[in-house]
C-alpha cells in the first residue's frame, strides 16, 4: 500500500462487503463502509468538498473562523479537515448528539456551541439557526451551511457515485441504494450521479419516524409537525435547500428501536460496528430487499462508526432505560431495578475495601452509590457525600475501609413492595434496596423511577 503525506489523502474509496449471515430475501445486500473514512463517516467526503472549493473560490484562507451547525458527523468531518489545513471551527450541535462525538470534535480542536434539540427550524436556539448568527456576529468568519451548500452533493455526485459504479460493476452491477437524508447531499448528489450514468438505480429513502421525509415521498404531503427521534444525523423538518427528492420513488419510516436493534444485529451478524443512522438504513433495506418478487443487487451506506455511540445503543443499560431492551416482566419492584446483583450487574464494594477504591468504581461505572456487600448480605450503603464528609479536610482518608464512612441504617424494600414505597425513600434523600427475604435484588434510585414511568407511557 501507498505511503500517504496528510490523513485527508485517506478520504473515500472506503471498500464494499456482501452480506453474509442477515436474511435477505432473494436479494444481495452490500455494505458501503464510510465508516472507515478517517473521520469515522461518510461527512468527511462533504468536510472535503466544501473547505476546498472554498479555498479554490477565494472565500477562505488560512486563518479564518469556520461556523457550521451539525446535528451528526458534518462536524467531525470539518474538523478533521480543518485542523490539517490551519483554520479555526465553531460547531453549534444539538444536545442529544452522542458524547463520544463531542469529546471527538473537542479533541480536534473544534470549538463546540450546545444547543437545544426540541426546537425546530425558525427558533433561535434551533442549531442552525444559531450557527448563522454566531457566524454573522464573528468578524471575518465563514458559514460553512451544509444545507444550503452545493459543493455538498458534488462531493457525490463526482465523488461517491461514480466510486459506487465502479466498485458494483465487479459483480454485475447495481439495481437499488438504500440512503439517509441529514443536509440531503448524499441524497441529492447520488441522483444527479444514477440519472446520467445508472438511470435504472432505485433510490430508497430511510427515514427516523418523526422526520417528515418520509411522508413527503410515500404520499407527497409536506408536513409542517415534526416530533423528536433519537437516531443521530438524519432525519428533518424542513427540506434542504440542495434537496432534490424527484428521483426518490419510495421511503421507509423506522422507529428509534428500530434502528437501533437493527445496528445491533449488524455487528452480531456480519461484525460491521455501525452507528445509529446505519440501523435505520439496515431496517429499510432488509424491508426492501423481502418486499421483492426477483433477485437484485441493493447497497446501503454504513455512515459511521458505531465507536461513537458506546454509550448509547450499545450500552445495554442506556437501551433498558429508555425502553428499547425487553425483559421479562415480574409484576413488583424488579422490574424497576436496572442492575440486578443476581446478573453480577450491581457494583458493589466490601467493608474492607479502601475508600479509594470505592470512589474509583465510582467514577469507572459512572455511579454516586455503592452496596457493601459480605457473605452475599448488604450490610450497608456508601454514596459520594458519605466518602466526600469522610476524607474532606484529611485526603490520607481515602486509605480507610468502606465499613468507616458507610451508612447502615438501610432504606430496605420487600420486592412486592408497591411501587408508592418508594417515594418515602426519595424524600428522605436515600436510595431504595430492594430484597426478597434475606437476598439481595438490587437498588432503585429517582431516576430508575422515571424511567420506569416513561417506558410506561411509551
Amino acid at each position: 500500500m501507498p505511503i500517504h503525506s496528510s490523513v485527508l489523502e485517506l478520504i473515500a474509496d472506503t471498500p464494499i462487503v456482501k452480506a453474509q449471515r442477515l436474511a435477505t430475501g432473494v436479494c444481495e445486500l452490500y455494505f458501503k463502509l464510510e465508516n472507515q473514512n478517517p473521520g469515522g463517516s461518510i461527512k468527511d467526503r462533504i468536510g472535503m468538498s466544501m473547505i476546498d472549493a472554498a479555498e479554490k473560490r477565494g472565500d477562505i484562507a488560512p486563518g479564518v473562523t469556520l461556523v457550521e451547525g451539525t446535528a451528526g458527523n458534518t462536524g467531525i468531518g470539518l474538523a478533521l479537515v480543518a485542523r490539517q489545513k490551519g483554520y479555526k471551527l465553531i460547531l453549534v450541535v444539538p444536545d442529544k448528539m452522542s458524547r463520544e462525538k463531542i469529546f471527538n470534535l473537542k479533541a480536534m480542536g473544534a470549538e463546540v456551541v450546545l444547543t437545544r434539540s426540541d426546537v425546530a427550524k425558525g427558533h433561535p436556539d434551533y442549531y442552525q439557526d444559531l450557527a448563522a448568527r454566531i457566524a454573522t456576529e464573528t468578524p471575518g468568519a465563514y458559514f460553512i451551511n451544509q444545507f444550503g451548500n452545493p459543493d455538498n452533493p458534488a462531493a457525490h455526485e463526482f465523488g461517491t457515485g461514480p466510486e459506487i459504479l465502479r466498485q458494483m460493476a465487479e459483480v454485475g452491477g447495481l439495481d437499488a441504494i438504500v440512503f439517509g437524508c441529514g443536509s440531503s447531499g448524499t441524497m441529492t448528489g447520488l441522483s444527479r450521479c444514477f440519472a446520467e450514468h445508472a438511470p435504472n438505480v432505485e433510490l430508497i429513502l430511510a427515514d427516523p419516524v418523526g422526520s417528515i421525509l418520509a411522508e413527503y415521498i410515500n404520499e407527497g404531503t409536506l408536513s409542517e409537525k415534526s416530533a423528536s427521534w433519537m437516531v443521530e444525523g438524519i432525519g428533518e423538518d424542513f427540506l434542504p435547500a440542495i434537496s432534490d427528492f424527484t428521483r426518490v420513488k419510495q421511503a421507509y419510516a423506522v422507529t428509534d428501536k428500530e434502528s437501533f436493534l437493527a445496528a445491533r444485529e449488524l455487528l452480531e451478524q456480519e461484525g460491521i460496528l455501525g452507528g445509529s443512522s446505519t440501523g435505520t438504513l439496515l431496517h429499510a433495506a432488509l424491508q426492501y430487499c423481502r418486499a421483492q418478487a426477483v433477485p437484485k443487487k441493493v447497497l446501503m451506506f454504513v455512515c459511521d462508526t458505531g465507536n461513537k455511540y458506546l454509550s448509547k445503543m450499545y450500552n445495554d443499560y442506556w437501551m433498558l432505560d429508555n425502553g428499547f431492551l425487553e425483559r421479562q416482566p415480574h409484576g413488583d419492584l424488579r422490574d424497576l431495578i436496572v442492575r440486578q446483583y443476581s446478573q453480577r450487574d450491581t457494583v458493589v464494594v466490601g467493608p474492607n475495601d479502601l475508600l479509594v477504591t470505592a470512589y474509583q468504581r465510582m467514577k469507572l461505572y459512572e455511579i454516586s452509590q455503592l452496596p457493601v456487600m459480605e457473605d452475599e448480605k448488604i450490610i450497608g450503603i456508601l454514596d459520594e457525600s458519605d466518602v466526600l464528609l469522610h476524607v474532606y479536610g484529611d485526603e490520607a482518608r481515602f486509605r480507610d475501609p468502606v465499613s468507616t464512612a458507610m451508612v447502615s441504617k438501610l432504606d430496605i424494600l420487600d420486592v412486592k413492595s408497591p411501587v408508592e414505597s418508594l417515594l418515602p425513600v426519595f424524600d428522605r434523600g436515600h436510595v431504595a434496596i430492594v430484597v426478597d427475604g434475606d437476598q439481595f435484588l438490587g437498588l432503585i434510585t429517582r431516576i430508575d423511577l422515571l424511567n420506569y414511568l416513561r417506558r410506561r407511557v411509551q
